[in-house]
């Protein structure tokens, strides 16, 4: 195909118009409060017009030339193949590329740039903290024999809290509603002022208050630095009625503190059984969308975030814009061997342009929400997506100089790998977003208008 510079500009240009969107979509995402069904409804649109540009343009005219093709030219047949091989293996090469440069960029605080990916990010969290509630739970006496569905349940319902050296968990003689499992570091027990036990990591305290409704029977105060995990009266008592294994090993645990109580107060001659009666005989009856402030902590847990933000939305971006250089590409290689004058016009590929114009306007308006919520500033925001307009221009254009320097099978791999991450990207961030933020009815019209509408492009080549 034959080079020149006004092709190369014409690359540029369909890039930039094709990503003209983001900084549109973020604008209005800045200015207005958009209602969140909207917005996963126009995120849905913008997924279907990609999966129809994806399917239409970068796909289906490898497949067709594998099914048109005279078997009778060994030669054309063959090459036909080569090229759906390169479909097939870029795309796969697309799709782990992406799914690695994606949890890097997550990593540095990327994944902000979208409500899909900062939602896995809270999961991801949630669910390290659980395995770590769980394994710490697990190693505490009482839990020892219960079912492990015990000890699942009340991962999610306990909390984590801190004590500092000399801080106080609890006064002899207060009103008690919580009882605390003790992570890492030390607690000591005081009665009446005396100490009489340390209490380290896999005990629990606290339980006596809550079986009996009476006062506090010691005093607890950290030694140090301690991390505990504190439960709530109502939902200690919500485990001991729905697992009875749990309440009999809370019982045995707490008959034997009731008899180093006793023997305390004995050997001290300061005898008072009276509490551990009424103890014995009440032992006896007995998730998430992350918060504004939630994402400006995480935004300020990465001091990063900005970059990788961008980086992100770069990465997102960098597959279409090369799919638009290497179809104009084609498209002009078609033109020429016809022996066609071409003008602009002739050459663009509206299905391909729409797809990616129409998805680029909720990606943009939808993040752009979501980092005004992190406290960003609103011209750092419009900035960052209208130098992805223009990163998107130059990198069709590298797309259109890709396609003149190599052959016409590898330059069908390069854009399987631009598919296969496209298509990664949508399956992982923008369907996710849709069905979270409009809904499963939203998310699938929306899908299915954005489809037709990118399609209906084809009646103007």
């Amino acid at each position: 195909m034959e080079f020149n510079f006004t092709h190369l500009f014409w690359a540029f240009l369909l890039g930039t118009i094709s990503a003209a969107s983001l900084p549109l979509g973020s604008w209005i995402g800045l200015i207005t409060r958009p209602k969140r069904i909207l917005i996963g409804f126009l995120a849905a649109f913008g997924a279907g017009a990609l999966f129809a540009a994806l399917a239409v343009e970068l796909v289906a005219p490898t497949v067709n030339a594998v099914t048109t093709a005279d078997h009778a030219d060994i030669h054309g047949a063959g090459s036909a193949v080569s090229a759906f091989i390169a479909l097939i293996v870029g795309s796969v090469v697309g799709c782990v590329s992406f799914v690695v440069l994606d949890q890097v960029v997550n990593a540095h605080g990327g994944f902000l740039r979208k409500s899909a990916t900062t939602m896995a990010w809270f999961a991801q969290k949630k669910k390290q903290r659980q395995i770590g509630v769980l394994r710490d739970l697990s190693c505490i006496d009482i839990f020892q024999s219960v079912p492990e569905a015990a000890i699942q349940d009340l991962v999610d319902l306990v909390r984590p809290v801190h004590f500092n050296r000399n801080e106080t968990l609890f006064r002899q003689g207060e009103e008690g509603d919580e009882l605390f499992f003790i992570r890492d570091g030390e607690v000591d027990l005081y009665q009446d002022g005396v100490k009489f036990k340390t209490l380290e990591s896999g005990s629990v305290l606290g339980e006596m208050a809550l079986l009996a409704g009476v006062p506090r029977s010691a005093t607890a105060k950290a030694t140090k630095g301690t991390h505990c995990l504190a439960l709530r009266k109502d939902s200690f008592d919500q485990l001991r009625g729905e697992y009875p294994e749990f309440d009999e090993s809370v019982r045995d645990m707490v008959s034997q503190r009731i008899n180093e109580l006793s023997q305390n107060r004995r050997q001290r001659e300061q005898a008072d059984e009276e509490w551990a009666m009424e103890a014995s005989k009440a032992l006896k009856t007995g998730v998430e969308i992350p918060s504004p402030q939630q994402l400006r902590a995480a935004y300020e847990e990465h001091s990063g975030a900005p970059m990788a933000i961008w980086l992100g939305i770069m990465l997102d971006g960098i597959p279409e814009s090369l799919v638009i250089g290497l179809g104009l590409a084609a498209l002009l290689a078609v033109h020429q061997t016809a022996g066609n004058a071409v003008g602009f016009f002739d050459v663009v590929p509206y299905t391909l342009m729409a797809g990616l114009f129409l998805s680029n306007f909720p990606e943009a308006l939808s993040s752009s929400v979501g980092m005004k919520n992190q406290g960003m500033k609103h011209s750092k925001v419009f900035f960052l997506w209208l130098s992805l307009m223009l990163m998107t221009g130059v990198g069709s254009g590298f797309g259109y100089l890709l396609s003149e320097a190599f052959s016409h099978t590898l330059t069908v791999g390069i854009k399987g790998v631009a598919a296969g991450a496209m298509l990664t990207m949508i399956a992982a961030a923008m369907i996710p977003e849709a069905a979270h933020r409009g809904g499963p009815i939203a998310s699938g019209v929306g899908t299915m208008l954005g489809f037709i509408a990118a399609i209906s492009f084809k009646l103007l080549e």
